[in-house]
């Protein structure tokens, strides 16, 4: 077969493909644009358009590309071959998937396949149906015998192997059925038969120009056959990417899944073509030193032995082909992407010159286009970013997502803060109404769920309001809220359904997300520009593709929405820059630069592992005649090796990802063992100075701990007992919450804890000491624990919750009735949660001390005892004897004061800690000693604190004395602690 050619590795290829048809073609005005060239894809087509306008120097009447669509991505599944070719339509990936999904959920519904006991969600089944829409490819592309599914299930295989066997009889026998209704074929299938008339076409009536096939290494079989019919042709021949021909024929035999000639190799064996056969397409090469050091860098590895014999003849082949590479190993992606940046932001220095990171790291991509903004360089990633990613798609998912948690304060305020919820009203008059429900209604409440609950939150709000200005904002916000429920109304009410059609939920999301976002018709935001449009497109397919279906449960809506919308790209319309560029693998396949950046040499990222299959162990594959996951090694390898022989390539890698050591790709491992033994070396490419320049940041001032002053007038004058130890460790969080009048914002629709179940506890045991005062009765446990449900229900405590508090509470309530059996006899009255106050005469007038007491108990001798109950750990002796903590011994002070209405002077015989842990032993009761030493010590300290403060020049310090350096106040960030303390600034 004498058509067969190849353009080496090293020469550009579109160019030398262009000069080789000129060639041809010289003699001829008219037969340029009568040659058909055959390319993988559609985007080799119009890039070679350019390389031929640059060849011919202008304007010029070209061949006619046609796309093969040779390539396993799915966006290029329906390039079309010959427009006038009759065939069915292929069926859109989105109904694939939907049918697909169905089918597996009907499958786990009436067979065994289930999740945690639980039939598989439709999110989960449409995850699978996407793996299993490849398995339907793969066999097709490959020519796989599914006849031979009965044969699996005899194999010595786990059960999961089996049942998968099973299914996939199951959808061979009815997917074909299925696809017939439709009246539509499988993607694979369409390209198989339109690749199989054009071979057929081109055999029974030859066109009388030139037909070439360029750059296409035929890995699909009717490719492969569809070439050798071009290669036959009197006027055809096929161009093949870098054939090495100098590479030793027991080598050539030993060729792997993984080399990155075994795809070349598999397609003359399928054609019945011989190596030595294949002539230059046009001139010699470029650089055989390069292709040299190439050839011995990817060898197969049975035949690396040859390097004992380019050491023994010291080839100077091998460092000349290493002239030209550069090797940059960076501490981490950051570093990586920023010498990736300043490598092409120098190749703009030089006019005319064109530079591409070329990467499958679509992270290292985009930080790379980030780190081009310093120089205000604008950049796309040719793979463009997940429509889920844009303006659009977010707004989109997050209303699905907001819906699906049946309103909940976060994922609600997070659509509703998005720039395109506006309601026909500006943005920002929009989200300043955002931000109120935010501060005002929802922070640190838990709505009930809906719609409602927040209309609820709001009114509850407008209740305990006590400032003028909270209620009128209260009243605003209700009529807003009003306006958003009857947008957002219609999805709650559709995803209150159990199941319904998807096409009907997908129409009620849009209609919410058009009337939340669109002013009118002509002024909607979401269907803007390139990602809006993306998504428009996308929900026509995602409508179409629902059509039908089953019905469906709306709960698995946002995941499945997320999922497709993560698998949708969204492309530039072009490239913001015509010198350099930011390609993955696939789109600068049979590209040319001045300058190649080949990003992220590290394994599991280039190449990327061989995925996990769900439908076929290795053994199945094999049995069935599909090739094993290495095969896509092979092609990143070829990938590689076609980029490395530019002329000038950098490679990059990290050291580092995530805080973890990273293996550097197999390739740099195989260059460096060649290299090593050689006695030669990369040129390390180093942009350290540079990074250090544009990453350092100028000494800071020193700053000092902040030590406000206000005057007398502005300081506080009542502080509660538990803001006095605040006060002692940290005065700053005194001065913001009294003299700042700043409150921190209590979290977000937070999960129940520690402060929850001590309001509970307090709440019980108050309730008990009411109805059951005295001596317990023979019932007294089954009452407190009857008391404790009462208020678990009436504090809408979640079940999650009261599986571990209900048996810690049994544990704490049979050690407490104990405890008050013994203090019975002792105990006359016990009076709760009983409000008081004392005022100390200061330097700067009267100064309050309140406080409430969680129990007194009064004493049959006349005196009194203090208890503070705790569901965490009590204060220790030495905290209370330094009074840092002196909560107890002030309430004391209080009560010998006479500071508790009704209560008269009494002395504190007894200061408790009750510890309600809910343990093993329950609880515990710890007593402070010399409770009259410890008061008047704490009243004292507190009356000189208090003249100490009443002083001007007195300041109000941060951190004092924390619990420890790890813990963090309230107001920390406000006092920069973290700046000062880092200096080593700590206050005494």
């Amino acid at each position: 077969m004498s058509g067969i050619f190849t353009i080496h590795a090293t020469a550009p290829f579109g160019e030398t493909l262009a000069r080789g048809v000129l060639k041809r073609v010289e003699q001829q005005a008219l037969a340029l644009p009568q040659t058909i060239i055959y390319l993988p894809t559609r985007r080799a087509a119009r890039n070679f358009g350019e390389a031929f306008a640059r060849v011919l120097g202008g304007a010029a009447l070209l061949p006619q590309f046609r796309a093969l669509g040779d390539s396993d991505e799915d966006d290029l599944l329906f390039d079309a071959l010959e427009e006038e070719l009759e065939l069915p339509p292929a069926i859109s990936p989105i109904r694939r998937q939907l049918l697909l999904a169905t089918l597996i959920r009907q499958w786990s519904v009436s067979g065994d396949e289930t999740r945690d006991g639980e039939p598989i969600g439709f999110a989960q089944a449409a995850a699978l149906a996407e793996s299993l829409a490849q398995v339907i490819d793969d066999a097709e592309r490959q020519g796989a015998d599914l006849s031979r599914l009965e044969e699996l299930a005899p194999m010595p295989l786990a059960a999961h192997w089996q049942e998968a066997s099973r299914f996939l009889i199951l959808v061979r026998d009815h997917w074909p059925p299925l696809l017939a209704a439709e009246g539509a074929i499988d993607p694979a299938v369409r390209r198989n038969q339109a690749l199989q008339l054009t071979a057929k076409q081109l055999e029974r009536d030859p066109p009388s120009g030139l037909v070439i096939a360029a750059g296409s290494t035929g890995s699909i079989p009717a490719t492969a056959n569809l070439l050798r019919v071009i290669a036959a042709l009197p006027n055809g021949a096929l161009v093949l990417p870098g054939l090495d021909r100098d590479l030793e024929e027991r080598s050539w035999r030993a060729l792997d899944p993984g080399h990155p000639q075994f795809g070349l190799k598999q397609l003359l064996d399928s054609i019945g073509a011989n190596r030595s056969a294949v002539r230059d397409w046009h001139g010699p090469s470029r650089d055989p030193a390069r292709e040299t050091m190439l050839r011995e860098t990817l060898r197969p590895a049975p035949t690396t032995d040859a390097w004992r014999a380019l050491a023994d003849k010291s080839d100077p082949q091998i460092a000349e082909g290493l002239n030209g590479i550069t090797m940059v190993t960076a501490a981490d992606p950051a570093e990586e992407a920023l010498s990736i940046a300043l490598a092409l932001r120098k190749t703009l220095e030089t006019e005319g010159r064109t530079a591409a990171l070329v990467t499958p790291d679509r992270m290292l991509a985009r930080r790379v286009a980030s780190e081009l903004q310093r120089w205000q360089i604008a950049i796309d990633d040719s793979a463009g970013r997940p429509l889920a990613h844009t303006a659009a798609g977010t707004f989109l998912c997050l209303l699905a997502e907001a819906a699906g948690a049946h309103f909940a304060p976060v994922p609600l305020l997070a659509l509703l803060k998005h720039p395109f919820a506006r309601l026909e009203q500006e943005s920002a008059a929009f989200r300043h109404q955002a931000r109120a429900l935010d501060r005002v209604a929802l922070r640190g409440a838990r709505p009930d769920p809906g719609l409602d609950g927040i209309a609820k939150a709001i009114a509850r709000a407008r209740t305990d309001a006590r400032d003028p200005q909270i209620e009128r904002a209260c009243d605003a916000l209700a009529v807003w809220w009003r306006q958003v429920s009857a947008v957002l109304r219609p999805l709650e009410e559709a995803f209150a359904c159990k199941q319904l059609p998807l096409d009907d939920l997908i129409a009620v999301h849009l209609g919410a997300a058009e009337r939340l976002s669109c002013g009118d018709a002509r002024d909607c935001p979401i269907w803007r520009d390139a990602d809006g449009e993306a998504a428009a497109l996308f929900f026509d397919q995602f409508r179409a593709g629902a059509a039908g279906l089953p019905n469906f449960a709306p709960d698995a809506y946002p995941a499945l929405l997320h999922s497709l919308a993560m698998k949708t790209p969204v492309r530039p319309r072009f490239n913001r820059h015509r010198a350099i560029a930011i390609l993955g693998p696939l789109e600068a396949r049979l590209q040319s630069f001045d300058l190649v950046v080949l990003g992220g040499l590290n394994e599991g990222v280039w190449p990327q592992g061989a995925p996990a299959d769900p439908w076929f162990s290795r053994p199945m594959r094999e049995t069935l005649g599909l090739e094993q996951p290495e095969r896509r090694i092979g092609l990143s390898a070829q990938d590689f090796a076609g980029l490395a022989a530019n002329q000038d390539v950098l490679m990059t890698r990290a050291a580092k990802a995530e805080g973890a050591p990273t293996i550097a790709s197999r390739w740099l491992q195989r260059l460096a063992q060649l290299t090593t033994g050689l006695g030669l070396s990369i040129a390390e490419g180093s942009y350290a100075h540079d990074i250090s320049a544009l990453s350092a940041v100028p000494p800071a001032l020193a700053i000092a701990p902040p030590t406000p002053r206000p005057p007398l007038a502005a300081r506080p004058r009542r502080l509660s007992v538990t803001e006095i130890e605040t006060w002692l460790r940290d005065p700053y969080a005194i001065y913001a919450r009294h003299v700042l009048k700043l409150r921190p914002l209590d979290p977000l629709d937070a999960p129940v804890g520690p402060l929850e179940r001590g309001t509970a506890l307090h709440r019980v045991l108050e309730l008990y000491k009411q109805r059951f005062p005295g001596v317990p009765r023979a019932d007294a446990l089954v009452q407190l624990i009857a008391i404790a449900d009462e208020v678990f229900a009436g504090l809408a405590i979640p079940q999650s919750a009261l599986a571990i508090w209900r048996p810690r509470f049994h544990n704490a309530a049979r050690w407490f009735v104990e405890f008050e059996s013994e203090r019975a006899a002792q105990t006359s009255q016990s009076v709760l949660e009983i409000r008081g106050s004392l005022t100390f005469n200061g330097p700067g007038g009267d100064f309050v001390l309140s406080g409430v007491a969680d129990r007194i108990d009064l004493l049959a001798n006349g005196h009194a005892a203090i208890l503070d109950y705790k569901t965490g750990q009590p204060p220790s002796n030495a905290q209370v004897q330094s009074l840092l903590t002196p909560q107890l011994p002030l309430e004391g002070a209080m009560l010998k004061a006479g500071g508790f209405p009704g209560l008269g002077k009494l002395d504190a015989e007894e200061l408790l800690y009750l510890q309600l842990s809910g343990g093993e032993e329950g609880g515990r009761a710890r007593s402070l000693p010399d409770v009259p030493v410890l008061i008047e010590k704490a009243l004292a300290q507190l009356a000189a604190r208090i003249a100490w403060f009443d002083d001007p020049a007195t300041p109000y310090r941060s951190r004092v004395r924390p619990f420890s350096r790890e813990s963090e106040g309230d107001y920390d960030h406000l006092a920069r602690v973290r700046e000062w303390s880092a200096a080593g600034r700590e206050e005494a």
